[in-house]
């Protein structure tokens, strides 16, 4: 996430990962293939701010990793994302 929208979000107490989004995309692949599949992506233009953000690992349910080392499990949305209106 960029510093920007990850300090908005702190300031303001949203949760960015909660938001309706466009333009993204996760891919998960065998951790031996991680550095060639991000040097393909960063080779093109629309890629270039590809990165790896987390690993999978043998437990169960999902934790992010916080800006100063915190980790918190990810629930659910509580609701459906709202749609984005033009």
């Amino acid at each position: 996430m960029n510093d920007t929208v990850r300090g908005v979000c702190e300031l303001l107490g949203l949760d960015a990962l909660n938001f309706a989004n466009e333009g993204k995309l996760l891919i998960a692949v065998a951790r031996e293939a991680a550095e060639s599949v991000l040097a393909h992506l960063r080779s093109h233009p629309l890629g270039r701010d590809a990165a790896i953000i987390g690993e999978v690992v043998p437990r169960a349910g999902v934790r992010s990793v916080g800006l100063y080392g915190v980790k918190r499990t990810l629930d659910l949305p509580h609701a459906e994302p709202l749609p984005r209106i033009c």
